[in-house]
């Protein structure tokens, strides 16, 4: 008779190493409430870029103006008042856009979000 033996090694943190390379190959597909989550966070986030960028530049150009008003750069008597327009004309809307473009996404978005809640709640 032949004397096989059978010989086994374990190692917990070899094999953590190797289910983890793994894991970053094997296609994923999202769950429920991920998705749920992301269209939550667009809706929050809708139209906040747009209008930080209007008011921003608005702030900007009515700073120009103000250094223009307080002798800062020396030019024309008159181009303070053009850009102290101009700043508030571009300051004035970034808010109301915001809330524009935030309504348009919910109501766009509010039924993909409403048919997940209902799945989520029924399982």
């Amino acid at each position: 008779m032949k004397n096989e033996t059978f010989s086994y090694q374990y190692s917990a943190k070899r094999n953590q190493e190797v289910e983890s390379i793994r894991k970053k190959y094997i296609p994923q597909e999202e769950s429920k409430i991920e998705i749920l989550r992301k269209l939550d966070s667009r809706v929050q986030t809708a139209g906040m870029i747009e209008s930080l960028c209007i008011g921003i530049i608005g702030a900007l150009v009515f700073g120009i103006g103000m250094c223009f008003f307080l002798d800062v750069f020396v030019g024309v008597a008159w181009i303070d008042k053009i850009l102290f327009v101009a700043g508030m004309m571009l300051m004035i809307p970034a808010y109301p856009m915001h809330r524009h473009i935030s309504r348009k996404t919910k109501a766009k978005l509010t039924p993909e979000i409403l048919r997940l809640t209902d799945e989520l709640m029924k399982s």
